[in-house]
């Protein structure tokens, strides 16, 4: 009798433990981009975050060369979560550039999730070389730094200057030296991109000690012919650079960035998850001002990226019903809910 009364008990126990969340965590293999860049440095905060706020899940991150890459992972089924840009999504639908004959590898399409923050991309030069560059299309025959091949910021930026007839020479290097080589003339510009028009890259902090470089803006023309083509034109303090830019503002293109996984993370933990930023925004804006959008709108921020994203991937349910709860959700926007096949 004591015995079977044990063993129920113990029975019991086990149960509760269960239903109690006392199960091993899930891991989530979540890809992003390389050490030192914005999207590495960022997924690392909202890792220290989640560890603590949501103990059944267990994030390890993971830099790949590029965003690019975690985005192609997720699709082939090597991670579980990954950082994607609407840059990316705009390529993956319309099967071109670094997507090009990339749909017949896909196991499950990419889904956004959560959008974290904005990246603005511009141009720098040599400070001494101001006099030579005047605008963007004055780089046209010069060897320029776009940034490293798979990167959507090079991506962002090869397009605006194809837009202005800009035809540059593009130079691939180490991200460590890309001040010497622009102070040795090997090369004459490179991407000198920002993250939620608040800061920038710790490569670009790095080598900005010892290298005196300027915003190159692009011309009023140039602008105008920017806007005309759909980019969008924002003009990002001195500050975010943490150095003197020799200009009073940098004329840039923005796009976004999100960290993302798709249905194999239940509705229920994408909207846990999603509430759980929003509480920790603050906190997360203090670690990394990469996130000040999120602590200043976050239900906004989401609403303006899903409505540029929304014909290129499908929403998380999850993302849904946070958008719903805030009164951000488009009705129109129902027939792209992401569904389990």
């Amino acid at each position: 009798m004591k015995k079977g009364m044990i063993l129920l008990i113990a029975a019991g126990f086990i149960f509760a433990a269960v239903a109690d969340g006392w199960s091993q965590p899930k891991d989530i293999k979540w890809a992003t981009s390389s050490a030192g860049s914005s999207g590495h440095r960022a997924l690392v905060n909202f890792d220290a975050i989640m560890d603590k706020e949501l103990p059944n899940y267990r994030i390890t991150v993971l830099p790949t060369p590029g965003a690019i890459f975690s985005v192609k992972g997720y699709a082939t089924g090597q991670y579980d979560g990954y950082y994607g840009a609407d840059i990316a999504f705009y390529e993956l639908a319309n099967d071109i550039n670094r997507f090009k004959g990339f749909k017949s590898h896909i196991k499950r399409y990419p889904v956004q999730s959560f959008w974290v923050f904005s990246v603005e991309v511009g141009v720098a030069i040599l400070a001494k070389d101001q006099g030579k560059f005047k605008q963007w299309k004055d780089l046209s025959g010069q060897p320029v730094f776009t940034g490293p091949l798979p990167w959507d910021v090079r991506a962002h930026l090869e397009r605006a200057f194809k837009q202005l007839g800009v035809k540059h020479v593009y130079r691939e290097m180490d991200l460590s030296s890309v001040g010497a080589q622009l102070e040795a003339g090997n090369i004459k510009a490179f991407n000198a991109y920002t993250n939620a028009e608040a800061t920038t890259a710790p490569w670009i902090i790095e080598i900005s000690v010892g290298t005196d470089w300027a915003i190159l803006n692009p011309s009023k023309e140039e602008t105008g012919l920017l806007r005309k083509a759909g980019f969008r034109i924002a003009e990002v303090k001195p500050a975010a650079f943490r150095k003197d830019i020799h200009a009073p503002k940098a004329i840039m293109l923005p796009f976004y960035y999100g960290f993302h996984v798709g249905l194999e993370i239940p509705e229920q933990d994408v909207y846990k998850m999603l509430t759980i930023i929003e509480k920790k925004a603050g906190e997360l804006a203090k670690a990394d001002s990469a996130y000040r959008q999120i602590k200043e709108d976050m239900p906004g921020f989401q609403r303006l990226v899903v409505e540029s994203s929304v014909n290129y991937v499908p929403i998380h349910p999850g993302l849904a019903k946070y958008m719903r709860e805030r009164g951000v959700w488009d009705s129109k926007w129902d027939a792209r809910i992401a569904k389990s096949k």
